[in-house]
């Protein structure tokens, strides 16, 4: 299966493929240069020295049966135009978000929205950030009550592992719902994606 791991800048989507696939992980991380920052503004805290100019690639088994390929996204927005073929045939995404800067996260969440991509949504961890209960995090993302969101650290290959478990058994969930209401529910979402 392939899955989407999709997130603005510096939220942990390189971490993530690279903690838990158990092949060596494809990254495309190349030292951030003055210019790059100047467009790339990441918030004053971070100490981010790498950037994803083109993707991440990483493999993970679940059981004997599925197998996962990740495919991480860069998050720049110049580099956005590698994202519809990253995202392409992927059954479902992982959107990554840093809490602190929650409304970087409404383009992405639009991006799959309009695509009618099924996600789940995982807070990653960084240090000194609040950890917020997921209802929290859906109302302030404006999820709807379907979509699992979950706190993780990108750095626990187990917590990676429960994300991914989760978006497969969300799927799961998804494909056992009868069409009509696999349509309803798309195009629900793509109404709230043209009224927010």
């Amino acid at each position: 299966m392939k899955i989407a791991v999709v997130g603005p800048l510096g939220v942990g989507k390189t971490t993530l493929v690279t903690s838990v696939s158990e092949i060596s992980p494809l990254t495309t991380e190349e030292t951030m240069t003055r210019e790059g920052a100047r467009i790339d503004v990441l918030g004053h805290r971070s100490t981010k020295t790498t950037t994803t100019v083109a993707m991440d690639f990483g493999r993970i088994s679940l059981g004997e049966s599925i197998v996962l390929y990740l495919f991480g996204t860069p998050g720049q927005e110049r580099f956005w135009f590698l994202w519809d073929g990253l995202v392409d045939g992927a059954l479902g995404a992982v959107v990554l978000v840093d809490v602190r800067r929650l409304e970087e996260s409404f383009d992405v969440l639009e991006r799959l929205e309009r695509r009618g991509s099924a996600f789940i949504v995982a807070a990653n961890g960084f240090p000194e950030a609040p950890v917020y209960p997921v209802e929290t995090l859906r109302q302030a993302l404006d999820l709807p009550d379907g979509v699992p969101v979950l706190n993780f650290d990108a750095r626990s290959r187990a917590d990676c592992r429960r994300v991914l478990i989760a978006l497969t058994e969300y799927l799961l969930a998804l494909s056992r719902l009868p069409r009509a209401d696999q349509d309803d529910q798309a195009a629900r979402e793509q109404v709230r994606s043209s009224q927010g």
